[in-house]
């Protein structure tokens, strides 16, 4: 064969024998995996919108940038001590239960205050609560749970909190050193998947500490390793900033909170909001403020209004009349969102009674959108 006539050893598929190729690969792995293994994004039939549940603050509800935390995710939410972690998580738990939703409490740290979980609207009768003895425990019981399909939210109060059976059979002064972070990491591979599968959001709360000998950068840290902050799709940074004063007594903290970590939707968003003792996130104060700011409710002097209707004398009143009314509050609030851009808050609740696996949710919750929503 003269040289100028040689041919490529191996031709080109041309595009019907790849699709064929390509048909016969998809038709094994759905034999061997079974079907639903392996499929084109656009034959799903779930929307491709992020579910989500809110934070019990609308201007961290903003910040997220889908209107609250998504749904089938791993979230952490880390920061000092009395910052306001474990109250943030009571919000989102009082709100999934507004949804019709089932919440797990894993008190590792053994210190749930009972009242004030219902002081901020917690249903303590449908509320789990678990209170392991060692790490392992806690973890396969968060395991367990998720893998039932039952659960929507599980909070896990603290990582900090999840002490391996070794370093508690051991000795006190025993070095055992990545103990924690192995126990993590192991679990957080096994838990990502089935996450996701449930649709159930855990929420992990941690603690922060600092690392001897750094120079430059801050030498602060989480506990539990680099694994949590990997599988995290969202991490919020919480801090106490101030102090909320009512002539000489202090009724509550100013908190903000920084998104350091998202990943359905732009990171590094900032919110400040008040934290009010006995009660929690000021929701109605948040709402005030940012509907004045978007010009839906009118400001004249120490009055404020919302269209036609006088809502109170002062910010206090006016936050007063919104916790009384709050229908209304939940209005001034989706208008609120509709003009930031974010999805309206749900009010309502639609469970489906139908039978389903493992797998999939016991009873999936709906959310309903506002009338102008096109989601």
């Amino acid at each position: 064969m003269a040289r100028g006539d040689s041919k490529p050893a191996v031709q080109q598929n041309t595009g019907d024998e790849k699709a064929k190729a390509l048909a016969a690969a998809l038709a094994q792995i759905e034999k061997q995996f079974g079907k639903g293994s392996i499929m084109r994004l656009g034959d799903s039939a779930d929307k491709p919108d992020v579910q989500v549940v809110s934070t019990g603050s609308l201007g961290l509800d903003v910040a997220l940038g889908v209107g609250g935390l998504p749904r089938g995710r791993v979230i952490e939410i880390y920061g000092p001590e009395s910052s306001g972690k474990t109250t943030l998580t009571l919000h989102v738990v009082a709100e999934m239960q507004k949804l019709g939703g089932t919440c797990a409490f894993v008190d590792a740290e053994h210190a749930l205050d009972v009242a004030y979980a219902e002081k901020l609207g917690v249903n303590l009768t449908e509320l789990l609560v678990s209170q392991p003895d060692t790490g392992e425990q806690a973890l396969e019981i968060v395991d367990a749970l998720v893998r039932s399909g039952s659960i929507d939210l599980i909070v896990v109060d603290s990582v900090a909190a999840l002490v391996p059976r070794a370093e508690i059979e051991g000795d006190m002064g025993d070095s055992l050193p990545g103990l924690q972070a192995r126990l993590m990491s192991q679990a957080l591979r096994k838990l990502t998947a089935s996450i996701n599968r449930s649709n159930c959001t855990v929420i992990f709360i941690n603690q922060i500490r600092m690392k001897i000998g750094v120079m430059f950068g801050s030498p602060e840290t989480t506990t539990g390793g680099n694994a949590l902050k990997f599988y995290a799709s969202v991490r919020m940074d919480i801090r106490r900033i101030g102090s909320l004063k009512k002539g000489d007594e202090i009724v509550g903290n100013e908190t903000r909170v920084k998104v350091v970590k998202n990943k359905v939707a732009p990171p590094f968003k900032e919110v400040i909001f008040d934290i009010i003792y006995g009660e929690g996130i000021s929701r109605e104060g948040e709402i005030i403020d940012m509907a004045v700011e978007a010009k839906i409710m009118d400001k004249s002097g120490a009055w404020y209004s919302y269209g036609k209707e006088r809502v109170g004398q002062g910010r206090d009143n006016a936050r007063e009349f919104l916790r009384q009314n709050p229908e209304l509050s939940v209005e001034i609030e989706n208008l609120v969102r509709d003009h930031l851009g974010v999805k309206s808050r749900a009010v309502m609740r639609a469970l489906k009674e139908e039978p389903k696996s493992k797998s999939t949710k016991a009873a999936k919750v709906e959310e309903m959108p506002a009338e102008d929503d096109p989601v």
